[in-house]
């Protein structure tokens, strides 16, 4: 397993940052050798994660000595990592040194270990990992991993993005989430070398720092594309790099089709991929021979996974083209979730299968394409509204600025990252060509930014105050 430090790559670099600072496998190994006089295994930990070594090194010590991690975005406020904390009483917090006055009961790089309670806690024995799901803000709401789901989603990354111990992965995104956490488990096993910075992409240090270290990958959610256009990064030389990935939401199509030609045109691979932090993480991807030619498909299932389409009578769909709702099976789905500290006993909820939520379609050859949630679609007028469609339709025909679209059964509301009366027009016009309403049942908002989760994601949770003003219409 990936968290086994006696693994044959003991003496590799497991990770280095951007001060030069690195620690091997065999490092790794002698922390956890030490901590198991410190700490028992089955207890409870929170992380408060950045992309440095000490927090990378406390969650893979974790794993190793069997102490079960919460991961948190050290960025948080305080209270909601009290709230966490209320919750789950954990055993122990792993957290930036800095950030606390009192002494450590152990250093791991910049991160110390600190006793919380006493309190013993029954836990699942298959119960490895703690995960807020990729929309969550402070939510108490954790995804349940086991080490079996931990394991095999990272064998099968491995398998389709043929990963080596040479694979060189900048962290572009935070440990804490799923897809940058994955990033992390399936390089490390392959024994590769994690660079890790906390720079932004729209820094020159940022590529200073991919060029030195000829970095060969580097991973995305749909903003991160969408920034990398604006920095004109296929004009970038990197001769190292070799593979792009994108998860985390649907990709636009132009931007699909732009980095898939440029992709090709310089001999990199380009694969597009979709998942869940209830699948831990990966469930599809597109093969990046396909990437012009399936051009807003997320693909076929991962290595060792199914998917299937149902209705809403909970019967398999057979026939291509005809929209219900995905299902993934296999050995990467989660037990469950957990809301209270109890909840951790709790076995398997959902014998290796998952309901993803996300409605889709098969075409002809089996790649599948996905064309909303089920809770992103209004009905207004009796007219079932696909919020996601509209925004992808939106943001096809206004590239320049950013779009977000919300609504109620009442009102379609579209946020615009624009104040010219022009576009608002604009914007209304091919609004009412796309989904054949009155006017009257549409708002377009002009608003600074479009908030973004800390994975790129829009924020609709940030959006969803302004709903409250929709009753009126």
């Amino acid at each position: 397993m990936f968290f086994d430090l006696n693994s044959p790559h003991k003496d590799s670099i497991l990770c280095t940052d951007e001060f030069q600072n690195c620690c091997t496998y065999r490092d790794a190994l002698s922390h956890a050798i030490v901590l198991r006089k410190i700490i028992s295994p089955r207890t409870l930990a929170i992380i408060y994660c950045k992309n440095t070594i000490g927090s990378l090194l406390s969650y893979i010590i974790c794993l190793h000595n069997k102490i079960v991690p919460i991961l948190i975005d050290d960025m948080l406020p305080t209270n909601l990592k009290n709230r966490f904390i209320e919750i789950y009483e954990p055993n122990w917090i792993f957290q930036p040194s800095q950030s606390v006055s009192s002494l450590s009961l152990y250093q791991l790089y910049d991160y110390g270990i600190y006793k919380h309670s006493l309190r013993s806690i029954d836990m699942n024995p298959s119960l490895a990992l703690l995960l807020t799901t990729s929309g969550s803000t402070g939510s108490p709401k954790l995804v349940r991993q086991s080490y079996q789901n931990l394991q095999a989603n990272a064998e099968s990354i491995d398998t389709y993005l043929e990963l080596t111990k040479q694979s060189r992965p900048v962290t572009t995104l935070p440990m804490h989430y799923t897809f940058g956490l994955s990033i992390i488990n399936s390089h490390l096993n392959v024994g590769a070398t994690i660079f890790l910075t906390q720079k932004d992409i729209f820094t020159t240090d940022f590529w200073e720092y991919v060029k030195k270290n000829k970095i060969t990958s580097i991973a995305g959610v749909p903003f991160t594309y969408e920034c990398l256009e604006r920095l004109k990064f296929t004009s970038m030389s990197l001769p190292y790099l070799e593979l792009l990935t994108q998860a985390g939401g649907k990709l636009t199509a132009s931007l699909q089709q732009k980095f898939a030609e440029y992709a090709k045109i310089n001999r990199k691979r380009f694969i597009i991929m979709y998942g869940q932090t209830e699948a831990t993480a990966r469930i599809s991807y597109l093969p990046y021979f396909y990437a012009l030619s399936k051009l807003g498909s997320i693909g076929i299932a991962i290595p060792g996974g199914a998917l299937t389409l149902i209705d809403d009578n909970g019967l398999t769909i057979l026939n291509p083209y005809q929209q219900g709702e995905l299902v993934y099976s296999g050995d990467n789905v989660t037990l469950g979730y957990a809301e209270t500290r109890d909840d951790l006993s709790r076995g398997d909820d959902w014998n290796k299968s998952l309901l993803t939520g996300d409605i889709a379609y098969f075409d002809e050859d089996r790649f599948f394409y996905i064309v909303g949630r089920r809770k992103r679609f209004v009905k207004i007028q009796g007219k079932r509204i696909n919020l996601d469609e509209i925004e992808s339709h939106l943001k096809e025909c206004f590239s320049a600025i950013d779009i977000a679209c919300t609504g109620t059964d009442q009102k379609l509301l579209v946020y615009i990252t624009s104040t010219l009366p022009s576009t608002q027009d604009d914007i209304i016009q091919e609004t009412l060509n796309a989904v054949q309403l009155h006017p009257i049942f549409i708002k377009v908002i002009s608003i600074r930014n479009i908030p973004k989760t800390k994975s790129g994601k829009t924020d609709y949770k940030s959006l969803e105050k302004d709903l409250l003003d929709t009753n009126s219409f």
